[in-house]
């Protein structure tokens, strides 16, 4: 998607060499123009009123206040798409927990190579982001009284998300109680931050959570997160779902692919299977719910008002693939009605 109006990007970074690689790198994209760059959070709020960027990028280590503090206290006043651009670290889940739409790893900038994927990563992601919407987080919960509920630990839930994943995932499985079919998840995220997120998801919620691997079993109570530079799906082994994890091209322009997981659990759970497709930009796992619906399986997607980016939900309910939409606030107790 290019827009029509250029992009006006306000780059926050208290490192010169990072503010001119940033700028000079993303302003080779027509759609974009670099409006003002700034020095630390101060500086950026003064150029926020000044040059009203539609987007911003924003580095999470600077001085005088952090980049995630800086976040959670500009976004209610003047709720601005950011990405985060951050060295790996859990910081950039904080950032997306205060607001930011997206984050981007910071590579080593002295290797040509890597600061050439890094910039067409971020790229796309401010694209994106101009499109993007500032939610407060919701606050969903299931009834009082069903952890003692039977659930048919044949099922198998499949979630597929993108920009905004990472929250609406979050938001969606700590309603869980630990007795639930098994969760396998593809989130489009970066390698080593898949392996974060599931470590975050364990120690934040009832169920147990890890980054999936060739060779696990899906059982009550586990969920498995793809690893992030390799694509996910299921094989019924002997009565059991078993994972495989495996390095491929791309599918969509994404590895793993939320296509390749659904039309796993499509052809291997059939009518058993709970497919969900949340907030993301594009059309990856329209096709694969599709099919899962077409076997049978019970599908959902998230709606535009509740959607970071009302994208790959988009496109899965326009080809009809959605069963039921609604928001991510009603999707708990949804799913927790179809699991017996």
């Amino acid at each position: 998607m290019r827009h029509k109006k250029r992009i006006k990007v306000l780059i926050v970074d208290d490192s010169i060499m990072s503010r001119e690689i940033l700028s000079r790198g993303i302003s080779s994209d027509p759609s974009i123009e670099v409006v003002a760059t700034a020095t630390d959070p101060f500086d950026a709020r003064d150029k926020i009123l000044k040059y009203k960027p539609d987007v911003m990028t924003c580095d999470v280590e600077m001085p005088k206040m952090n980049g995630i503090e800086f976040i959670r206290r500009l976004l209610p006043q003047y709720p601005l798409p950011t990405i985060v651009v951050s060295t790996v670290s859990q910081a950039v889940f904080d950032a997306m927990k205060v607001g930011a739409v997206d984050f981007v790893s910071k590579p080593d900038m002295r290797i040509a190579k890597n600061v050439e994927k890094f910039i067409n990563e971020l790229i796309e992601k401010i694209i994106t982001a101009a499109d993007a919407k500032i939610l407060q987080p919701e606050n969903a919960v299931i009834g009082h009284g069903s952890q003692t509920k039977e659930v048919d630990v044949k099922k198998v839930i499949a979630i597929g998300a993108s920009t905004g994943g990472t929250e609406a995932i979050y938001h969606l499985l700590k309603s869980f109680p630990e007795k639930m079919p098994g969760i396998v998840i593809v989130q489009h995220i970066p390698p080593v931050f898949s392996r974060m997120f599931a470590e975050r998801l364990n120690n934040t919620i009832a169920l147990s959570v890890k980054e999936a691997q060739s060779g696990d079993y899906i059982t009550e109570g586990k969920v498995f997160i793809a690893p992030g530079d390799q694509h996910m799906r299921i094989k019924k082994v002997a009565g059991r779902y078993k994972i495989e994890c495996f390095k491929d091209e791309k599918v969509n322009g994404h590895c793993p692919s939320v296509d390749i997981l659904f039309k796993s659990v499509a052809k291997e759970a059939g009518s058993l299977g709970i497919g969900i497709i949340l907030t993301g930009m594009g059309y990856d796992g329209a096709q694969g719910l599709l099919a899962m619906r077409r076997k049978g399986a019970r599908t959902i997607g998230q709606d535009a008002p509740s959607s970071v980016v009302y994208g790959m939900p988009k496109v899965a309910f326009d080809i009809g693939a959605v069963e039921k939409q609604m928001s991510l606030l009603k999707m708990p107790q949804y799913i927790y009605s179809l699991i017996d």
